[in-house]
């Protein structure tokens, strides 16, 4: 069920991504998990926040898009989403103070996780990369159009 993924996405991202799709059916709590590796690998890529723990990797996050620091296709929606997939994938990554006490993971809400993590693929690496390549194409414009002035004014 995994999308192809683009080249500008890093490579050991897609692979947790892929690898959480592959163990959906298998291991729902194993790839709730594995989703929330590859959160935390986007917020260290594409935002450059490293923090020691996700949480507080999110809460930079949350205070870079207050201060007008955050890439622009980081949304505050996206954060308190990123928060939940944290709290989801923590069961998976983290054993309860009560080791009696099982939370499960289902099927379904892995593959929400899922598709959370490929909206983010699309927000936030394919609108950067959309923005550059309209940004270059609107640069070569201007770089043709000086060429055009400086040729004429010769």
């Amino acid at each position: 069920a995994a999308k192809p993924q683009p080249d500008f996405i890093p490579e050991v991202i897609v692979e947790d991504y892929y690898e959480a799709c592959k163990i959906q059916k298998l291991s729902p709590k194993a790839s709730a998990t594995l989703s929330r590796r590859c959160i935390q690998g986007m917020i260290r890529d594409f935002a450059k926040i490293k923090a020691p723990t996700l949480y507080k990797e999110i809460e930079k996050l949350r205070g870079a898009i207050e201060d007008g620091s955050a890439d622009r296709s980081i949304s505050e929606e996206s954060v308190e989403a990123l928060h939940a997939v944290r709290e989801i994938g923590n069961i998976g990554a983290h054993m309860e103070k009560d080791v009696n006490h099982i939370v499960e993971v289902d099927e379904k809400e892995a593959g929400i996780l899922i598709e959370l993590i490929e909206q983010l693929f699309d927000e936030w690496y394919g609108e950067r990369e959309k923005r550059k390549a309209r940004l270059d194409r609107v640069r070569k414009v201007a770089d043709e159009k000086k060429a055009v002035k400086a040729q004429a004014a010769t």
